[in-house]
């Protein structure tokens, strides 16, 4: 809720000294607390009793932000006029603006028993509620603002937060709707979300068909139902109107789930173009690659992830299974050498390293490989380990016959 103005308040003076306080509030009306603030003083000083000189003090402060001089100035006021309104307004109203609703609340109470019908006391006093955590006791307290005036945007407003805060969705989204403020129906669709109520978000995203954003979040949850067809259309518009990483991959994975593979891999390199520094991209790429068969350019997007993060583990992994099924031994090796340097390598780099040496008719390094593999695996690759037993036992004859 926009902060009203604060209230000003004059009382008929007798004769002032030197006229510092008519000069004072003539630098107030001029819009000068800078140069009001020291007249003021002066005023004080003359009679420190003077209410009026306290209370504009106050005024010219919180105009310069000075927040916790203008408080205790206010707070004089009080003690010298007791239920002074108009001061009460203005402290709770910086007690509010300085995060101390509990304080403002029973300065507020005052100040709305000598104004029930006042919208200015009910707004504040049902904001003190909604900021100290009584959601329920403010529903009531903005409803009773409303009453005074249907046509308050921060009574309806507070309303819907307060309904919002108490996990009232629907009622939430009506008085946003009766406040015109359609963003926040967002809020609500959010707070669906998280309490599991996907089709009712969806519901509220769809009224949202010129915000990329929006679509992009509807078309996720789309995504989520397993529902491409749906997913698509606003999944490219988000595209269109917002070419970001995260909205084509998104629209990517619904192309993948509609199993329309080539557009799913142009929106990756299209991704990658637009942001080749982005390793985690590169690796999503290059595995969507290695998925349809295309172990070339797999290759080339592991390798540029490598250079990126020259410690992964992860793409020199790739990277290595990538040449070495694409028959590119060499480099295959040169990458598995990498892992070994790191001091990462795991069974199925011994396994990747026994059947490149192999290949490479390297026979002894590929024997002391397949055996570290065996050793080392302990029963989690049945196939494999079978597989290397047997290429155990024929290197072991060839090299006896040489």
């Amino acid at each position: 809720m926009a902060p009203l103005a604060i209230a000003v308040f004059l009382l008929l003076a007798g004769p002032l000294p030197e006229d510092y306080l008519a000069d004072a509030l003539k630098a107030l009306d001029a819009h000068q607390p800078a140069a009001a603030e020291p007249l003021l003083r002066k005023a004080i000083e003359a009679d420190p009793a003077d209410v009026v000189a306290h209370f504009n003090l106050a005024l010219a402060l919180s105009l310069q932000q000075k927040d916790p001089e203008a408080i205790a100035e206010l707070k004089k006021t009080l003690e010298l006029k007791p239920g002074l309104y108009e001061a009460e307004l203005n402290l709770a109203i910086l007690l509010l603006r300085n995060k101390a609703p509990a304080d403002a609340l029973p300065i507020l109470k005052e100040a709305l028993a000598a104004k029930p019908k006042e919208l200015r006391p009910n707004l504040y006093y049902a904001q003190a509620l909604l900021d100290s955590g009584d959601a329920a006791q403010a529903e009531t307290a903005y409803a009773a603002a409303a009453a005074i005036d249907p046509k308050s945007q921060p009574a309806q407003l507070g309303w819907a937060r307060a309904l919002l805060r108490q996990s009232k969705l629907p009622e939430a989204a009506d008085r946003f709707r009766a406040a015109g403020y359609k963003d926040g129906l967002l809020e609500v669709a959010a707070e669906y979300e998280k309490t599991g109520h996907k089709s009712e978000a969806m519901a509220i995203y769809k009224e949202f068909p010129e915000n990329a954003a929006v679509r992009q979040r509807l078309g996720q949850l789309q995504i989520d139902d397993k529902d491409p067809a749906a997913a698509i259309p606003n999944l490219e518009d988000a595209v269109r109107t917002a070419p970001t990483t995260a909205n084509r991959l998104a629209l990517a994975d619904a192309y993948k789930l509609a199993k329309e593979n080539a557009k799913m891999l142009e929106q990756l390199r299209l991704a990658t173009v637009a942001d080749p520094a982005n390793h985690d991209l590169r690796m999503a790429y290059g595995r969507s690659l290695r998925d349809e068969h295309k172990l070339v350019p797999a290759a080339e997007q592991f390798l540029a992830a490598t250079k990126l993060k020259p410690d992964s583990v992860e793409a020199w992994n790739e990277l290595a299974s990538a040449l070495i099924v694409s028959e590119n031994y060499a480099e295959g090796l040169a990458a598995l050498d990498r892992i070994h340097a790191l001091g990462k390598e795991i069974p199925g780099d011994y396994f990747l390293r026994a059947i490149t040496l192999d290949k490479l008719k390297m026979k002894p390094r590929a024997l002391a490989a397949y055996r570290q593999f065996v050793a080392s695996d302990n029963g989690a690759h049945p196939d494999q380990e079978f597989q290397a037993r047997q290429r155990i036992r024929i290197i072991q004859t060839e090299l006896k016959a040489k």
